[in-house]
């Protein structure tokens, strides 16, 4: 038996009730993993309460928390509820993200502020409290994007407002390794998920399909396993931003 099973481990996910982390949330299910699943609105409520059903048919303990985590102290929140209902937080996984496809010239103020909140401050403070709160031997794992590899245009507030991340992640885990927590930040390529497709035309979709070395999109169950893998026995990686995205872009 791995030292790093998961097996009632408390596993919380930040954007866990569809996508990528729902899928992360019923992998950990079957794993044996209780299970706190963070979802944004009503307009995601759906697709968590569908994640929430088919973890608890895997038998896992879990529940849902919805809130708006530009609100910082709805993230505290999130992993006090965590801790009350399961007595501590052993993985945090923050894949909350919002990508906007705009020319620099043309992006509002307002854009601006949002892409920052969603995708650098969230992320800051998500680490954060996982570093206040989570149990020691812990792990904390951020989805970015491969676009940080990437010399386009178009995306610069998105892989802008990521880029931070790879910093948290380091200066995170230099200041918690002590306590025996791995930080690392998963950098995909452009998924086929809804969240893709939204900014994507049909031409810029073909291209994104013909620019990997492995062909298409990355696909959420190529992902998933390299999650879950850091936030286990990969732990000894700490401090990386791990590039998974069949070679879409590369350092």
């Amino acid at each position: 038996m791995s030292t790093h099973d998961l097996k009632g481990k408390v596993v919380l996910i930040a954007g866990g009730g569809k996508n990528l982390g729902g899928l992360l949330s019923r992998n950990f299910a079957t794993k044996g993993a209780k299970l706190a699943i963070h979802y944004n609105s009503e307009n995601t409520k759906a697709d968590a309460e569908k994640t929430l059903e088919d973890v608890k048919a895997l038998g896992a303990e879990a529940f849902l928390f919805q809130a708006d985590l530009t609100d910082i102290g709805n993230i505290a929140k999130l992993f006090d509820e965590a801790i009350v209902k399961f007595g501590g937080v052993d993985v945090a996984i923050n894949t909350v993200g919002k990508v906007l496809k705009k020319p620099f010239v043309d992006t509002t103020e307002a854009e601006y502020d949002s892409m920052s909140d969603i995708n650098s401050k969230v992320a800051y403070f998500f680490i954060q409290e996982a570093g206040k709160k989570l149990n020691d031997n812990g792990k904390i794992c951020t989805i970015v994007t491969s676009l940080l590899a990437a010399y386009t245009g178009l995306y610069s507030t998105y892989e802008g407002m990521k880029a931070p991340v790879e910093h948290f992640t380091r200066a995170a885990s230099k200041e918690f390794g002590n306590r025996g927590i791995s930080v690392t930040a998963v950098a995909p390529g452009p998924m086929d998920t809804p969240f893709f497709y939204g900014q994507e035309a049909p031409e810029a979709v073909a291209y994104h399909k013909s620019a990997a070395a492995l062909g298409g999109l990355t696909n959420i169950k190529d992902i998933a396993p390299l999650v879950e893998f850091l936030v286990s026995d990969g732990w000894w990686i700490t401090g990386q931003t791990i590039f998974a995205n069949g070679g879409y872009t590369t350092r």
